[in-house]
């Protein structure tokens, strides 16, 4: 009754082993099919972080040059105010320089040439000086000789009054156009941050795309991990049941090996007894013992 229930014992082991090495084969595929997906996938999030990445050093980039840019608009600006403060003083200088132009003008005559004028006045003097002449003429030309010294100095004065005057307007004209470039500077620095602006805009916008790519991705690679490694320890723990199975089919068959010699001795040595033929199968089972 024993050996009956040995052998069962030993048959339903033997079936256990046949389906855990197929169980076997199948998880080593199912591993193998796991990994090459999470490879995959793998690839996949890492193209796309990498494409993320370099987005990322883009937009730093692009921040950099554009608080540049803002940086020297603001400077600009700061610059451009005082410029336009200047003009506003130069232009009322300006203004005050023309109305003092236009009454000096409304009080003088300056008909004729200033070098003639003086000219004319040092040739009378000479007549007065080397001629002889009446007295009521010597009169009328020393008064000519007045008025034209008049009128010279008057010349003169004219001269200082327009080079203050033009020195008000030359600086004024030079201060309005230098707070115009500086204008002009500004509006284009301020264009040039405004589009590495929306160069970011957008590669934040694509960004945002790419994460929404990114999402599921990482959530599958997570998953496969996982996975993955639950089938590798059903796996591991499947080879142990196996290594042990396979271990107690060697001893059995070792131990069946024995026996079989053991009773094929037997047989031989009371052939031996009997003084009976010895077939070649009986002497190898003879020589197995004694080994």
């Amino acid at each position: 009754m024993r050996m009956t229930k040995d052998v069962t014992d030993l048959e339903e082991l033997r079936k256990e082993f046949r389906e855990k090495k197929k169980e076997v084969a199948s998880q080593r595929l199912k591993l193998n099919s796991i990994n090459s997906e999470k490879e995959e996938t793998y690839r996949e999030l890492r193209s796309i972080r990498d494409k993320t990445k370099f987005r990322t050093q883009k937009i730093n980039s692009l921040k950099k040059e554009r608080d540049a840019f803002t940086k020297q608009v603001k400077a600009l600006k700061e610059k451009r105010e005082k410029l336009n403060k200047a003009v506003r003083e130069k232009a009322k200088s300006k203004k005050e320089g023309d109305q003092k132009k236009q009454d000096f003008l409304d009080k003088h005559d300056f008909k004729g040439n200033p070098a003639r004028l003086k000219t004319e006045a040092e040739q009378l003097e000479m007549k007065i000086e080397t001629e002889v002449m009446a007295f009521s003429k010597e009169q009328e030309l020393r008064k000519r000789i007045k008025e034209l010294k008049a009128k010279f100095k008057a010349v003169e004065k004219q001269s200082i009054v327009w080079k203050e005057i033009n020195s008000t307007s030359s600086d004024f004209r030079e201060t309005k156009i230098k707070a115009e470039e500086s204008h002009q500077k500004i509006q284009e620095l301020a264009k040039q941050s405004q589009e590495k602006h929306e160069e970011i805009n957008v590669l934040y916008a694509e960004m945002k795309k790419v994460r929404e790519e990114e999402q599921p991705l990482a959530e599958k690679y997570l998953k496969l991990k996982v996975e993955y490694e639950q089938v590798k320890k059903d796996l591991e723990e499947l080879l142990a049941r196996v290594k042990v199975l396979s271990k107690v089919f060697n001893e059995e068959e070792e131990k069946s090996y024995k026996t079989q010699v053991r009773e094929k001795t037997a047989e031989v040595r009371e052939k031996m007894k009997k003084r009976q033929k010895l077939s070649t199968e009986d002497i190898l089972a003879f020589q197995a013992i004694k080994d």
